[in-house]
């Protein structure tokens, strides 16, 4: 009989949102009387991806350059007069997929019942999410009750870099509590969808030293196809950064990093840790086929990163600025 009452416990509390793990937890705009909010979420979100599967990669990327500066707090998405907010930072001046988040909150503004209530770092959260599932990627569970920060200053903007070594990598995940297990699958992995320009790779294939010469971390061959693609003074052409399979979800590019073709220092450095470079054989080697779950688990923490919480912080009536 207590067995059975304790069941009946765990069914409830997974009904009304409750959650073991603190400050967040599932249903929490049900709680709030916002039941249609995660649905309003997935179906603006579709709707995009289905005209432009490229903005997954654009969103997941937006969800990680928020949650690294101030917490996932939705700052990255305010709007200066004066250029200094964090968007308007260099590594952040090529994110795209603002639109998405602005739909969302247009929508949920207009049903009466969720009109003040949803908070736009929970829609980019979610927005992520649903992006990356809708090309056929993995679920992950996103708890929600984020608040909105109030502060996006160009300033703070120190993101992970794609010219750091593995080092420094480790540090900068390790300062916002996420291990190197989190670093290989959410630096390297999410790499398996999305492209970048030639003017990120250009002095690591044409000048990496000063002395005309290529990084003799990346395959001779590659480098050669690279160049190809992207002339000495080409800074704006993309490149796929998973060059066989850029547009699908899957644990591919941990195959092109070990064979020494990651377009990015950043993850042809992993090769040089003894935990990361376990992992990228994990995959690539041995086709564990654990990534999916893995990310799954590392995006899970990332959501969780100096979040804002009851008091802190509010609720912004429009996404793109502070009320």
């Amino acid at each position: 009989m207590a067995l059975k009452n304790l069941l009946a416990l765990v069914v409830l509390l997974g009904v009304v949102g409750f959650s073991f793990g603190g400050d967040l937890y599932e249903g929490y705009y049900r709680y709030k009387n916002c039941p249609q909010m995660e649905d309003i979420v997935r179906d603006v979100t579709y709707q995009y991806i289905y005209k432009d599967p490229t903005l997954a990669a654009a969103l997941l990327r937006m969800h990680f350059h928020d949650c690294f500066v101030r917490g996932c707090d939705g700052s990255v998405l305010i709007k200066s007069p004066n250029n200094d907010a964090e968007r308007d930072a260099v590594p952040n001046l090529s994110l795209r997929g603002y639109e998405v988040v602005e739909t969302v909150k247009s929508k949920l503004e207009s049903v009466s019942e969720c009109r003040g209530v949803v908070s736009c770092a929970d829609i980019l959260a979610l927005v992520a999410r649903d992006a990356v599932l809708a090309i056929n990627g993995p679920w992950w569970s996103v708890p929600l009750g984020r608040k909105d920060g109030r502060v996006s200053n160009i300033s703070e903007v120190n993101l992970p870099s794609p010219f750091a070594n593995v080092t420094t990598l480790k540090k900068n995940f390790a300062d916002k509590g996420l291990n190197s297990k989190d670093l290989v699958v959410l630096s390297a992995g999410a790499h398996t969808i999305g492209v970048s320009s030639c003017g990120l790779i250009s002095s690591r294939i044409y000048n990496f030293t000063g002395k005309g010469d290529s990084d003799p971390a990346m395959d001779k061959n590659y480098v050669e196809e690279l160049k190809k693609r992207c002339p000495p003074t080409d800074v704006t052409t993309s490149v796929d950064m998973d060059p066989t399979s850029a547009h699908k979800f899957d644990s591919h590019y941990f195959n092109t990093v070990y064979q020494k073709k990651g377009l990015f220092i950043s993850d042809s450095t992993l090769l040089n840790d003894i935990d990361t470079n376990f992992y990228i054989q994990m995959q690539a080697v041995l086709n564990l086929n654990t990534f999916n779950s893995d990310f799954s688990k590392s995006m899970v923490k990332l959501g969780y990163v100096e979040i804002l919480t009851g008091d802190q912080g509010e609720i912004r009536n429009f996404c793109d600025r502070v009320n």
